[in-house]
């Protein structure tokens, strides 16, 4: 019987064979339809450098035969007696563990004359074949069970939807970075309303939706004859996540921060753009609405928002430092008028953050029921999420209106130490929109500033030092006082700068001269003028928002500030208020870092269960090496 059995179950060596034949058949005809190129325009430079990066690729190649390479070539040639620097696009496989050339095609010049990544992806495609390109970014996962639905996916091109056919297929995204920690859950779930339920009604019925999101199928031949899948362009069209380039899932604040910004940058170059403007004027009416409000018109609602809450808050301060608000609530009081005193209420920003997770809501409900969506929006906010979504608003605005205001800016240049270990420099980069920006950008800026000088006429009027005075007089000598904190900054600054070591002591003897002079003003004022404690520190929170005004303004008129030979106490003025705010920021959480139980809390709290758990061990782990 098991003689038996084997003989029916053990194929014979022919049919190995036959089987052995038909795989390869079925491989072949796969390679045939489909392939798969990974771009790497830096691959060329690793190996010549001996980078492990390039000894994983080959890897990579080695460990898939399928897998392609292609990679920008820069090559030394002598071309009519001279050398000059030749470019190629290169496609490689592996052979025999080592790569070898299947295209090498000679460019024109430098492919990265745009924004390296579009030019990343359209150098590459000139080496696909088919139909149909699907485009994944790198840390986009194709599970096996997605690549199932893509020959059902693909007849989708083949079907009739009117008058043209479809040239972008948009398919859903799972994120799976959602797990890490309470920032990541909030934007994975805010990400996913937005590329699934969101990205269907921009498709139908509104019939308005651009590319977002990474494994999008395109129509080959109809991108390759239009310039390519991505807007290559140096000065205009840089919002990647809009033109066909795929986008990170961010798990980390900072992260979260400059995603925000980007997407705000680039919608702030369409709204500048000759794209909108040429679709503007070719839709109908309702489809230009759809566009506007879906694109575009978010920004400008956000940005509309904010400036209300602006409005608003400044609104208030100027009744509650001109007394009129301690009227009116009195009259309020006697009159029992209860919808003025209601108008007059404080509201609260971070209801703002709320409406923001309203859509998130609607598509948790939609897919996983209601009840498991409020159970969500209740806890994420027991973790805050409404003060991210808040903070998340006004960098949009923020963004938005410098590119509005200046034009988009991704061209640093220059030399010198990088941002992430200099302050210098990172200050500098921070006015980079204001050095291409006109005559109209920089009085807008000065406008804008302006605002923060409320806060120092309203409360120079309450100062016990001014005995109810309201003659115009109180304010000019607060600005008295400002110039002259001015002129001591200016005078420490050329000091520190001119004298050199044989006048040091003169130096400090001018030092402590001026701090002779100033405590004996203070005990004048003390004494014969009736200053108290309350009027220094309301004097500060006064002069604090004033001296930012000054610094913002000052930057926006930088040329003429640097010809007045003032913009080294501009910069000293810059890092003074850096590092103030560093410390009001930091101090506390350096306080609370102290507790143990604090930073438990806190662990738990923006991780999950899982991360904390290693965060701990890695504690125990940490701390029982350094006793050995």
């Amino acid at each position: 019987m098991l003689e038996g059995y084997k003989a029916v179950n053990v194929p014979s060596e022919e049919e190995k064979k036959n089987q052995r034949s038909l795989y390869a058949q079925l491989e072949a005809i796969a390679d045939m339809k489909f392939t798969y190129v990974a771009t790497c325009q830096n691959y060329g430079n690793q190996k010549r450098t001996g980078d492990r990066r390039a000894t994983n690729i080959l890897n990579l190649m080695v460990n898939h035969p399928s897998l392609r390479v292609a990679y920008i070539d820069e090559v030394e040639e002598t071309v009519g007696g001279k050398s000059q620097k030749v470019y190629y696009s290169v496609l490689v496989k592996a052979v025999d563990n080592l790569d070898q050339e299947i295209y090498r095609i000679r460019l024109p010049g430098s492919a990265k004359i745009g924004e390296g990544k579009p030019e990343n992806q359209n150098h590459a495609i000139i080496f696909t074949r088919g139909e149909a390109l699907q485009i994944i970014d790198m840390n986009q996962d194709n599970y096996l069970k997605e690549a199932f639905k893509m020959r059902n996916l693909l007849e989708e091109f083949n079907e009739d939807h009117g008058v043209r056919p479809p040239t972008i297929l948009g398919v859903r995204e799972h994120i799976f970075t959602g797990s890490v920690s309470s920032l990541a859950w909030f934007m994975s779930n805010q990400e996913t309303s937005f590329v699934t339920i969101g990205q269907r009604v921009l498709a139908r019925p509104l019939k308005v939706r651009f590319h977002y999101g990474h494994p999008d199928v395109f129509d080959r031949i109809f991108h390759i004859t239009r310039g390519g899948i991505s807007k290559a362009s140096k000065g205009i069209n840089l919002s990647e996540d809009i033109f066909a380039v795929g986008k990170g899932r961010d798990v980390g604040l900072n992260q979260i921060s400059l995603f925000e910004a980007k997407v705000a940058c680039g919608n702030g170059e369409q709204t500048l753009s000759r794209d909108i403007y040429r679709l503007g004027h070719r839709f109908d009416f309702s489809r230009m609405l759809s566009c506007f409000y879906t694109t575009t018109g978010f920004y400008v609602s956000c940005m509309m928002v904010v400036l209300t809450v602006y409005a608003f808050l400044y609104g208030r301060i100027n009744l509650a430092l001109s007394g009129l608000e301690k009227a009116i609530m009195k009259s309020v009081r006697l009159r029992g008028d209860r919808a003025l005193n209601t108008a007059m209420a404080s509201q609260s920003v971070v209801q703002l953050g709320l409406l923001m997770a309203l859509p998130m809501i609607m598509e948790i409900g939609l897919e996983r029921g209601f009840i498991t969506a409020f159970g969500d929006l209740i806890i994420m906010n027991l973790q805050l999420s409404a003060v991210l979504f808040t903070f998340s608003l006004g960098t949009k605005l923020h963004y938005f209106g410098r590119t509005i205001l200046h034009g988009g800016v991704n061209d640093h240049g220059g030399i010198g130490v990088p941002a992430n270990k200099s302050w210098e420099s990172w200050w500098d980069e921070e006015q980079e929109h204001l050095k291409s920006t006109g005559f109209i950008g920089r009085l807008m800026e000065v406008v804008l500033s302006l605002r923060f000088f409320i806060y120092q006429y309203g409360i120079v009027y309450h100062l016990k030092v001014a005995h109810n005075d309201k003659i115009i007089l109180v304010y000019a000598l607060s600005w008295l006082v400002i110039v002259i904190v001015i002129a001591i900054l200016k005078i420490v600054s050329m000091g520190s700068k001119k004298f050199s070591a044989d006048f040091q002591l003169m130096f400090r003897l001018l030092k402590l001269f001026l701090f002779i002079g100033i405590v004996i003003a203070l005990v004048v004022m003390f004494q014969f003028l009736g200053l108290t404690i309350s009027d220094c520190f309301a004097s500060l929170l006064a002069f604090f928002p004033t001296g930012w005004a000054i610094l913002q303004i000052a930057q926006a008129c930088r040329p003429v500030v640097k010809g007045l030979g003032m913009w080294r106490s501009v910069k000293a003025l810059g890092r003074g208020y850096e590092y103030l705010i560093g410390v009001m920021i930091f101090a506390p959480v350096a306080i609370l870092a102290w507790f143990p139980m604090v930073y438990d809390f806190q662990t738990r709290l923006l991780f999950n269960q899982a991360f904390s758990r290693g965060l701990q061990i890695q504690r125990i782990l940490a701390g029982g090496s350094k006793n050995k």
